[in-house]
């Protein structure tokens, strides 16, 4: 699915001056990573709402000190805007979801319309980048469903900004135009393995004993 939204979606737009449509699969590639997102902050509004209900409950993925989603959802860092952060992306994964959808069905959006996504992509990797650091250098826990979430928005953000760079809409040298052709999955892949090293690394103690 990856490598195939990486191609499809540059070989597969039709572009018309500065209106593009994408390729089925990088379509279905914001569906399914809006849905994902969509469903970890759908989770975590709900275990969040039972904490405010019950400080003692104890949400279902709390499995031990280190995978504690309790934890998380209890710290301020989980309401950075005075309100829950799920309560966010509850909003804007069911954007993605439905940008996802119409260009399935065949609709184009012009230029500003694909870097306004971009942009609110690139607000919501630097948002998840920032609750990355707090979880595991501030709050000292990790949430598996905020792990979703962190994959569904890097990837959808990294596929998105190759799709805008492939069709002109940022500029770019042609080798980087070339590259994001082929090898748009290189870059999620590095920066999900980047995240995972960090975590391997922050309770290393922990996993190895």
């Amino acid at each position: 699915m990856a490598a195939a939204a990486g191609r499809g979606a540059g070989d597969g737009s039709a572009t018309r001056g500065c209106t593009a449509g994408s390729g089925r699969a990088l379509a279905l590639l914001l569906v399914i990573t809006g849905a994902a997102g969509l469903l970890a902050a759908w989770v975590i509004t709900i275990d969040k709402f039972k904490l405010l209900e019950n400080p003692g409950f104890v949400p279902g993925c709390s499995l031990n000190p280190v995978v504690s989603c309790g934890s998380v959802m209890k710290s301020p860092q989980a309401s950075v805007f005075g309100f829950p952060n799920p309560m966010l992306g509850l909003v804007a994964y069911s954007v993605v979801i439905c940008v996802g959808v119409s260009l399935l069905t065949g609709a184009g959006f012009p230029r500003w319309y694909w870097l306004t996504l971009d942009a609110g992509m690139l607000f919501g990797v630097g948002f998840v980048g920032w609750l990355q650091f707090q979880s595991l250098y501030r709050i000292n826990a990790l949430c598996l469903w905020c792990c979703l979430a962190w994959v569904a928005t890097v990837v959808m953000f990294w596929y998105v900004t190759s799709f805008n760079v492939r069709n002109a809409f940022l500029p770019a040298p042609e080798w980087v135009r070339t590259f994001l052709a082929e090898f748009t999955w290189v870059l999620p892949v590095l920066h999900i393995g980047v995240i995972g090293m960090l975590i391997l690394t922050r309770w290393w103690d922990f996993w190895t004993s």
